[in-house]
C-alpha cells in the first residue's frame, strides 16, 4: 500500500515541478504576466511547506534553486 502513496506523492511533486518550469519560462518572455507570477509564488510556497516535507525528503529550497538554474 505504501507504494501507492509514494507514487501519488511523486506525481504531486512532479506536477509542481512542471508547473514551476512553465511559469519560469513564461516569465522570461513576459516578466509582468501575473498568472505566471502567481503560479511561481504558489509552487514556491508548496516547496517550502510542511505538506511538501511530508511527501518527500528532498530539500525544497535546493529544488527551487536547481529549477531556477535550469530555466
Amino acid at each position: 500500500m505504501m507504494d501507492a502513496y509514494e507514487g501519488l506523492a511523486n506525481a504531486i511533486i512532479l506536477q509542481a515541478v512542471k508547473d514551476y518550469r512553465k511559469a519560469i519560462k513564461t516569465l522570461k518572455r513576459h516578466p509582468r504576466y501575473e498568472p505566471a507570477k502567481a503560479v511561481k509564488a504558489e509552487v514556491e510556497g508548496f516547496f517550502r511547506s510542511e505538506w511538501y516535507r511530508t511527501l518527500t525528503a528532498v530539500d525544497g529550497e535546493m529544488l527551487i534553486r536547481k529549477l531556477q538554474e535550469g530555466a
